[in-house]
């Protein structure tokens, strides 16, 4: 949900933010830390967890990157981590030519994979290579909002020198040295202290019920690859966790074959609320709202097109659409008309979606 603050912004949600820090994580990773300008400080206040999408064109095509931020706010700073993905557009681009004083086009922050002080004292995490990055900032926030707050992390990295943010986990350890504790996995280094492998089954009852047996956890923060969610979160339910303590992050996703899109074969005339303007169109049934609101050359919120964030989400308000997959939204979210307009087919001859009311 957006603050009152974000949603009066909403009709500027990108701003021109320039670039004040680029630091090195690891040989193929490095941190963003954006200059927020005092007017804009509030809208650019954030939660824990939350993440921040970037716009840049490339040959005169837009890209739209979402990646987490991984200061506490309390840090009064905005920084990011990108790891360079071979072959990948932006993040080579961050990675190899981005410097301090360039000016990036930067959404306000959202999204659900958030801390809860009121809630949670004692929290595990598990974490795979750039999914720490949402950690980083959860564990910060959760060691400072509680004196007797602890905090385990489970981090899967290949080796020591991939391991982005290496160093800064070390200095949580050294500030908090009996709340804060990592366990470091790598699947091609052997390392003193460190286990062999990957985030598995045995990996996670390891730290519950041998290294950690003793601690009662309040919540469980995974992030990572979809296979690496599914194990974890099995093996919790597996031990008793109840579904409510799981929170998860997905950076990428396996593809889902669309099903859907072979059934149909109609129209649908859709109306669609942004930004307090209302657009209307006609769209075949087989394509996903999004593209075909991108289509229009409507200005909807989205950044990966994956059913991975949340930034595409709207409310039906009238007809009816159905989702290729959904990690995302809760049972009572979609009963209540929320969907992914990224990975929503219309089913109805008319659809109203409203993206304002979220």
């Amino acid at each position: 949900m957006r603050s009152f603050a974000q949603k009066l912004s909403k009709m500027s949600d990108f701003h021109a933010l320039k670039v004040s820090a680029v630091d090195a994580l690891t040989p193929n990773a490095v941190t963003l830390t954006f200059e927020v300008p005092g007017h804009l400080a509030e809208n650019y206040s954030f939660k824990a967890g939350q993440y921040i999408t970037i716009k840049h064109s490339v040959n005169g095509t837009e890209l739209r990157r979402a990646y987490s931020i991984s200061t506490a706010p309390s840090s009064g700073k905005l920084t990011v981590g990108i790891k360079k993905v071979p072959g990948g557009t932006f993040s080579v681009y961050a990675n190899e030519e981005i410097k301090v004083g360039d000016e990036l086009e930067v959404m306000i922050p959202e999204g659900r994979f958030v801390f809860d002080s009121n809630t949670s004292k004692h929290v595990a995490a598990f974490a795979a290579g750039s999914g720490i990055t949402p950690i980083m900032s959860i564990a910060q926030t959760v060691l400072e909002s509680d004196p007797d707050s602890t905090f385990v992390l489970v981090f899967g990295n290949q080796n020591p020198q991939e391991t982005m943010y290496y160093k800064e986990l070390q200095s949580l350890q050294e500030e908090y040295t009996n709340r804060f504790f990592v366990q470091h996995i790598y699947s091609r280094a052997q390392a003193e202290g460190a286990l062999f492998g990957r985030i598995e089954a045995s990996t996670v009852n390891f730290i519950i019920k041998n290294k950690f047996k003793g601690t009662t956890f309040d919540a469980f923060y995974l992030c990572g690859p979809e296979a690496m969610i599914h194990t974890v979160t099995d093996t919790l339910k597996n031990n008793g966790v109840t579904e409510e303590k799981i929170l998860f992050e997905l950076f990428s996703t396996t593809d889902t074959e669309d099903t859907i899109a072979e059934t149909l074969d109609g129209k649908t005339q859709v109306e669609v609320v942004v930004d307090d303007e209302t657009f209307s169109f006609s769209m075949d049934q087989k394509s996903l709202v999004l593209d075909a609101v991108l289509k229009e050359n409507i200005d909807a919120p989205y950044s990966c097109q994956g059913g991975v964030c949340s930034s595409c989400i709207a409310r039906i308000t009238e007809g009816k659409a159905e989702m290729v997959k959904n990690q995302i939204l809760t049972d009572s979210e979609v009963e209540e008309g929320l969907i992914l307009t990224c990975q929503a087919h219309p089913l109805t001859p008319t659809l109203k979606v409203d993206y304002d009311d979220v």
